[in-house]
């Protein structure tokens, strides 16, 4: 007898899992079905890297069929399940609905920014959450020195030299930190922006930057960012935006071209559209200890979008939305499943945090590793070390490596690709003079 597993979700979780499930199932005994909006899994602890160009934008996603083996890989959007007849609804790239049946199924579909509904903060701020959003981050960073470097003075230049980030996460001050360090890199060749000077302000909300680690890192990162000249505004958040103008909650009014909103995710709109239950509105899907969907015995959920309980807060929480503690949910829900399918019980998940790592470019950092606090240079090292390691793949940690390397050695590349991936319609070149013009 054949079953059928379906995993909704190819990111860090969806991978590991798949993964797992080959090898402890047969390969005959069972058809896993992975199905995935894109081809690929991003390493986004790597996307502040991207956007700063010290890493090329193919080296940061891992393609998925090089690292399966005989899952089957359907790329598509879930867009609804029928839980009584186990059979999830597929929309494919191609435009066609599918159903599926499954027979256990793992919902690991991740995790999206989480937009307020702040007046003009839809129409016109930058996002920092996909691989498309960090390009499209470092082609409007340029794009403004194009734009300021043309403009006759330093007042008409100074909103496309101010450069904003709303969140003080990872993602924000990894983000502002590495943006800043890729545009001192370039602006050499910008004389009138340089003589100009830029402007870089990250405010955050909470009465300090990054909440997930200890306040005396916090507070290092906090002096090495206003050392590099930058405008820390805690306790204060965004109140408007408009395509010059951000106001800030405290009045003040900031004129600005690029604001980077990093403020926080939420689970992936697949959690509501499958009707799996909820913690409440908009949380993740509520599981018990083993992973699984709490009233489902064949429906597991991991990642982001999962509220599993985290044995380091006695699990009275739920686990934070890292990369870390999805690989690992992957690997024992992959158990998990195969037990299940085997007649045999789950086991609880188990993990507690290595450590966390912030990397601030200029080779500075904050971690914290096994309880060992980090900071400055042997942070940083320790940073890039351990993703190099985390990196699936010989030929792509080979790649990491020797991204680092040339940047370290010959700077970065200042070309503004904002065309790349868009390219102009056919019909544009049509030959008027051509007979069958």
């Amino acid at each position: 007898m054949s079953f059928d597993v379906v995993i909704a979700g190819g990111g860090f979780g969806g991978l590991y899992a798949a993964r797992r499930l080959e090898r402890r199932l047969p390969r005959h005994s069972a058809r896993i079905i992975l199905v995935s909006d894109v081809n690929f899994l991003l390493y986004t602890p790597l996307l502040p890297g991207a956007a700063a160009g010290s890493l090329e934008p193919r080296h940061v996603v891992v393609p998925l069929r090089e690292e399966l083996e005989w899952t089957e890989l359907r790329l598509g959007r879930v867009t609804g399940a029928d839980p009584a007849r186990n059979e999830i609804r597929v929309h494919t790239v191609d435009g066609r609905d599918e159903t599926l049946h499954y027979d256990q199924l793992l919902v690991t579909v991740g995790s999206v920014s989480r937009v307020l509904p702040i007046p003009g903060l839809a129409e016109n701020a930058l996002g920092f959450k996909t691989l498309a959003d960090a390009i499209a981050l470092r082609n409007r960073a340029l794009l403004n020195l194009e734009i300021a470097e043309s403009l006759p003075d330093d007042e008409a230049r100074r909103e496309y030299l101010t450069f904003i980030f709303v969140g003080a996460g990872y993602a924000g001050v990894e983000g502002i930190a590495e943006l800043q360090d890729y545009v001192a890199d370039v602006i050499d060749r910008y004389p009138r922006s340089r003589m100009a000077g830029t402007r870089w302000i990250l405010v955050e909300a909470q009465d300090r930057v990054m909440p997930e680690v200890p306040p005396s890192l916090a507070a290092f990162a906090t002096r090495e960012l206003r050392g590099r000249g930058m405008e820390i505004r805690t306790g204060t958040s965004l109140a408007s935006m408009d395509e010059q103008l951000a106001t800030l909650t405290t009045g003040e009014v900031i004129p600005t071209r690029l604001l980077c909103w990093t403020a926080g995710v939420r689970p992936s709109s697949a959690v509501r559209e499958l009707g799996l239950p909820a913690d409440g509105p908009g949380a993740r899907i509520a599981v018990d200890d083993a992973m699984r969907v709490k009233g489902l015995d064949n429906v597991w959920a991991i990642g982001d979008a999962a509220a599993v309980p985290d044995p380091a807060q006695g699990r009275k929480r739920p686990c934070p939305p890292t990369c870390q503690h999805a690989i690992r949910q992957g690997r024992v829900v992959g158990d998990n499943v195969a037990a299940a399918l085997q007649g045999r019980r789950p086991r609880r998940f188990r993990y507690r945090t290595l450590g966390v790592f912030v990397d601030m470019g200029q080779h500075k950092a904050v971690a914290t590793v096994l309880g060992v606090r980090l900071r400055g240079f042997p942070a940083w090292f320790a940073a890039r070390s351990y993703h190099l390691m985390m990196m699936p793949g010989l030929a792509r940690r080979v790649r990491l490596a020797a991204d680092w390397t040339v940047g370290l050695v010959f700077g970065r590349a200042s070309a503004e690709l904002g065309q790349l991936g868009h390219p102009p319609a056919l019909g544009e070149y049509l030959d008027p003079g051509h007979p069958s013009g």
